[in-house]
C-alpha cells in the first residue's frame, strides 16, 4: 500500500511538472504576454513641433578626454559643411531640425564684429591653466556667413548660444559677478539681422546655473542679464513681423536657482528655460551599458521632469522647458556606447519621458562631434542614434497620452497621437535580452473603461491534454476596429545582435546612406492589426496604430 501510494504521488508530482512545463513552452513559443493601456481621452502633455533637436559644439580638434581625442573638425569653427551626408541628414527631418550651437567654450567666444577694435579674431589655443583647457576664440564673421549658408540650405532652426561671461569679475567665492557687457552680443545679433539671417532664437549663457561647471554666476544677477537680452532682442527686431526666442541659462537644474530665474522673469521675459542632462556620469565608466538597461536609473530624471514642470505651472508664466544639451555620459561620451546601438535605449526613453512632462524640444549632444555624435565624426555615416531620432520626427506627434504598462519592469512604453496620420504611435523598448514580450494594446475613451480583447477557447497541446481557457494577447480597438484592418512596424535592432554595432537594422535591413549620401527609406512593414506586437529581446518598435480610436487625436 505505501509503495502503491508512494507511486500515485509521484505520478501525480510527474504529470504536474509535465503541466507546468507544457505551459512553460506554450508561454515561451509565444513569447511573455503583456498589455499597454493607452489613454485616448485627452493628451496629458505637448511637444513642440520641433521637437527632436541635435546640437553642434565648438571644441576643436585636440580636444582630449581620457587620452582620446574624439572631436576631430567637428567643431562649429571647423566642420566639412559642403559634406552631402551632412546635407542629407539635416534635410530628412521635416518639420525642420533644431540645431542648437554652444557648448562649454560658448562662454570663450567673442564674434569678430567691428566692436573688437582691431583686435585679432584668434581661434582658440589649449592651455591647461585655463577654464576648460582652452583660451578664448573667436568666431570670424566669414565663418558666420559660411554656417548660415549651410542652414538655410539645410533648412535648420538655429538656436545661437551666446557669451555670457563678457565683462564679469571674479568674486572671492569663485563665482563670476557684475552686469553682462552685451555689446559683442548685440554686434552680433544686428549683424545677423542686416544679413538676413533667421535666428530661431538665442541663449544666454552655458552652464553657470547652480553650482555652475566651471565657474557660475548668481540667479539674481543672471536675471537681470535675461531681462537686459530680451529687451536687446525686441529692440533690434522691433521691425520684424516675428522675433527670435530667448533662451537660459543652458545649466544643469538647481530647483532654488531655477525658481529665482522663473520668478524674476516671468511672466513673459523668458520665452524658454533649457537644462542639461549627463545622467549616466563620466564617459570613461565601464558600467555604462549596465546603467542603461538598469529601470532605476533611467527613472532617476523623472524628479528633475517633474519638479521643472511643477515650478513653470506654478509660478503663473509663459517659460517653457527644453533640453537644451542631453549626452547622457559627459565629457564626449565613450565610444562603441554612447555612438552604438545600445545608446537608442537610453537615448528614446529620455524622449518618451520628457515628452510626458511637457518639454517642448529636446537637444541631442551632438550632432557630429566626440563619442555621442548622431553622425560619425570622420565618415559622417548616421550612427543608429540618429535612424532613431528621424523615426521619433516622423512618427510621433506632439500630443502625448498616458500609457500604462502591465507585464515587466524591462519594457518602456510610451504613445503619442500619430504625426501626420490618424490615431497613435506606440514607442516599445525592451530592456531584457533573454524574453520576446507580446504586447496587446488597449484603450480608454471617453465614458468607457479599458477595453481588453482575449482568445478565449480550447487549444490543443501535442498529446491530446487540452487547456480549457489559454488567454493569447491581441491588438484591439474600442470597438473591436482591429478586425481586417493593418498598422505599421519598425523594429530595431543591432547588426549581429551586438549591442556596440554602429550599424543599426530596421525590420532586418540594414541602414546607410548610399553613394550619394542619400539617407535610406525607412520603411515599416506591414501587421496584421489582430496579432500582438511582438517585441523581441534588446529591441525597439515604434507600431503606427492608423485605425485606432483616439478622441484626443481628432
Amino acid at each position: 500500500m505505501a509503495a502503491a501510494g508512494t507511486r500515485q504521488q509521484l505520478g501525480r508530482l510527474l504529470g504536474g511538472l509535465w503541466f507546468l512545463l507544457a505551459a512553460l513552452s506554450l508561454r515561451a513559443a509565444a513569447g511573455q504576454p503583456a498589455v499597454a493601456t493607452v489613454d485616448a481621452r485627452r493628451a496629458v502633455a505637448a511637444t513642440g513641433e520641433d521637437f527632436v533637436c541635435a546640437t553642434l559644439d565648438w571644441w576643436p580638434p585636440d580636444k582630449c578626454d581620457y587620452g582620446t581625442c574624439a572631436w576631430g573638425r567637428a567643431g562649429l569653427l571647423n566642420l566639412d559643411l559642403s559634406n552631402k551626408v551632412l546635407l542629407n541628414a539635416v534635410r530628412a527631418f521635416s518639420p525642420p531640425l533644431v540645431l542648437r550651437l554652444g557648448g562649454s567654450l560658448q562662454n570663450k567666444v567673442v564674434y569678430g564684429t567691428a566692436d573688437l577694435g582691431g583686435r585679432p579674431c584668434a581661434p582658440f589655443a589649449k592651455n591647461a591653466s585655463e577654464m576648460h583647457g582652452f583660451t578664448q576664440g573667436c568666431l570670424p564673421l566669414r565663418r558666420w556667413d559660411e554656417l548660415n549658408a549651410f542652414f538655410q540650405k539645410s533648412g535648420a532652426k538655429i538656436v545661437f548660444g551666446l557669451n555670457a561671461l563678457n565683462g564679469r569679475v571674479p568674486l572671492p567665492d569663485k563665482s563670476m559677478g557684475g552686469p553682462w557687457d552685451y555689446t559683442n552680443a548685440a554686434a552680433l545679433i544686428r549683424y545677423s539681422v542686416n544679413k538676413g539671417y533667421r535666428i530661431h532664437g538665442w541663449e544666454l549663457g552655458n552652464e553657470l546655473s547652480g553650482t555652475g561647471v566651471g565657474t557660475r554666476v548668481g540667479a539674481e544677477q543672471y536675471a537681470t542679464d535675461v531681462i537686459a537680452l530680451k529687451k536687446l532682442v525686441d529692440d533690434i527686431y522691433r521691425s520684424n513681423q516675428t522675433k527670435p526666442l530667448v533662451l537660459a541659462p543652458g545649466g544643469f537644474f538647481d530647483q532654488a536657482w531655477f525658481s529665482q530665474l522663473i520668478a524674476k522673469t516671468k511672466p513673459n521675459l523668458l520665452n524658454v528655460i533649457t537644462h542639461h542632462i549627463y545622467n549616466l556620469g563620466p564617459g570613461k565608466d565601464t558600467h555604462l551599458i549596465d546603467k542603461i538597461f538598469n529601470p532605476s536609473i533611467l527613472d532617476g530624471m523623472k524628479g528633475t521632469f517633474s519638479s521643472l514642470q511643477g515650478m513653470l505651472k506654478s509660478a503663473g508664466t509663459s517659460t517653457v522647458a527644453w533640453v537644451g544639451e542631453a549626452g547622457g555620459a559627459y565629457n564626449s561620451g565613450r565610444h562603441l556606447v554612447t555612438d552604438a546601438f545600445v545608446f537608442s535605449f537610453w537615448f528614446l526613453d529620455q524622449l518618451g519621458m520628457s515628452a510626458k512632462y511637457d518639454t517642448k524640444s529636446y537637444c541631442r549632444q551632438s550632432l557630429i562631434g566626440g563619442n555621442y555624435g548622431l553622425l560619425n565624426t570622420t565618415t559622417f555615416q548616421p550612427n543608429p542614434d540618429y535612424y532613431s531620432a528621424l523615426l521619433w520626427h516622423r512618427l510621433m506627434g506632439t500630443k502625448v497620452l498616458a500609457t500604462t504598462f502591465n507585464g515587466t519592469n524591462k519594457i518602456r512604453a510610451y504613445a503619442h497621437c500619430a504625426r501626420d496620420s490618424p490615431g497613435i504611435t506606440l514607442l516599445l523598448i525592451n530592456l531584457s535580452g533573454n524574453t520576446t514580450t507580446q504586447v496587446s494594446v488597449t484603450v480608454t475613451t471617453q465614458g468607457q473603461g479599458a477595453v481588453a480583447a482575449h482568445k478565449h477557447g480550447a487549444r490543443k497541446h501535442v498529446g491530446g491534454r487540452k487547456f480549457g481557457h489559454v488567454h493569447g494577447p491581441r491588438f484591439t480597438g474600442v470597438d473591436e476596429a482591429a478586425a481586417g484592418a493593418v498598422r505599421d512596424e519598425y523594429h530595431l535592432t543591432p547588426k549581429d545582435g551586438n549591442l556596440r554595432s554602429q550599424v543599426m537594422l530596421l525590420n532586418g535591413k540594414a541602414l546607410a546612406t548610399d553613394a550619394a549620401g542619400n539617407i535610406p527609406a525607412l520603411e515599416a512593414v506591414k501587421v496584421d492589426a489582430a496579432q500582438p506586437i511582438a517585441v523581441a529581446p534588446y529591441s525597439i518598435v515604434f507600431a503606427r496604430i492608423s485605425h485606432f480610436n483616439a478622441p484626443a487625436c481628432s
